[in-house]
């Protein structure tokens, strides 16, 4: 098949990471990379073997069908519209859009477009909650009945380069960590019908350890502790805290449990397990034997999930309205405690389709 070829734009922290995801896959082939400091898109570029471009010459190369969006989040939908102006397939890194208006935006445009948005997280079709995925649809823990889930920490002050956005406008700790709950969940169990939530600030500001901001007061302006009930259409009830302002805590990360017994799910922020299962006749909890590919970090396998899509026509899972639904359910927790009472989501979406088991690495269903 013929490789999609391929620009990432943003040459931050987390670009190295798709770049390494993207030689995994002949689907994908980078072409170049750009960035608003030209010296990291140099940098990038001599590193990975490929092209350093300007943002305009990115945008304007006519083999390039997908560009990778690593801007950071209160850009994500300005800098999507221009790749979708520029008639470019997107990629982009977690969450979709700042506010629902514009995740509605990017998604509406790119269709009257006839183009594609695709949204990180893109860790769900690791082996570790693919693995979870295959033991929920082969019965193991029964119908699911419901579920919790922690991401428990105090920031990333501490070793981050540029901390101050992650407590700005599109920041905290459910934009920046809840994409990968949200998404699993709607993995693994559906699409979401309500949430009921307290949101709340813990700090006025932070004081940043990292070495690159040492002693800086960062202010905060988004909730840094979120917590709630989240009903799935399928009538699973998961509790969820989501917390920047949590020092130590021994809670599971996430966990399904169901009629016929209780599935430990790996952090959905990794590719890969344990995944452990435990049924009514079992005295413990047993580790269970990945069933799928992409243990590693896969990065860009949204990507070329994509890719194929272009390619043969089909679906791809990684795609516009998960994410936009993945939005609203972040946005649910917050305009549930404005509310002070249950918050009903207007969006949906498909369950994203498994991945088959045992797919040679580099490959994914056609």
């Amino acid at each position: 098949m013929k490789p999609v070829k391929i620009g990432i734009l943003g040459c931050g922290n987390i670009s190295q990471a798709y770049f390494n995801g993207a030689k995994m896959f002949p689907i994908l082939e980078v072409k170049g990379c750009a960035d608003i400091n030209p010296e990291a898109a140099k940098a990038k570029a001599e590193e990975n073997e490929c092209l350093a471009m300007s943002v305009e010459e990115l945008l304007a190369d006519p083999e390039i069908e997908i560009v990778v969006n690593l801007t950071i989040p209160a850009v994500h939908a300005e800098v999507s519209m221009k790749i979708l102006e520029a008639g470019k397939n997107v990629h982009l890194e977690k969450p979709l859009a700042v506010s629902l208006e514009d995740g509605k935006k990017v998604i509406d445009f790119a269709e009257s477009k006839g183009l594609l948005v695709g949204c990180a997280p893109d860790t769900f079709m690791g082996a570790g909650l693919q693995t979870c995925r295959k033991l929920i649809d082969d019965g193991w823990v029964g119908k699911a009945l419901s579920g919790s889930v922690f991401m428990l920490g105090h920031g990333p002050e501490s070793w981050h380069p540029n901390p101050a956005f992650f407590y700005q406008t599109g920041g905290g700790p459910m934009f920046d960590m809840g994409p990968y709950y949200m998404t699993g969940l709607v993995h693994l169990l559906g699409p979401v019908k309500s949430v009921t939530a307290v949101a709340a600030k813990g700090y006025k500001e932070r004081l940043a350890t990292c070495k690159q901001h040492f002693g800086v007061k960062l202010p905060v302006d988004v909730p840094t502790h979120y917590t709630g009930v989240i009903e799935h259409h399928c009538g699973a009830l998961i509790t969820a805290t989501i917390s920047f302002d949590v020092w130590a805590h021994n809670h599971p990360c996430f966990e399904i449990y169901g009629t016929e017994g209780s599935l430990s799910v790996p952090d959905p922020n990794g590719f890969c397990g344990p995944v452990k299962l435990r049924r009514p006749e079992d005295p413990e909890w047993r580790e269970i034997t990945l069933s799928h590919s992409y243990k590693e970090n896969s990065r860009s396998i949204g990507a070329a999930d994509m890719a194929y899509a272009i390619r043969t026509g089909r679906d791809y899972r990684c795609n516009g309205k998960l994410a936009y639904h993945v939005l609203e359910i972040m946005h649910a927790f917050e305009k549930s405690s404005e509310l002070a009472g249950r918050y009903e989501l207007e969006s949906t979406c498909d369950q994203p389709k498994a991945l088959p088991a045992g797919l040679p690495v580099g490959m994914l269903d056609e």
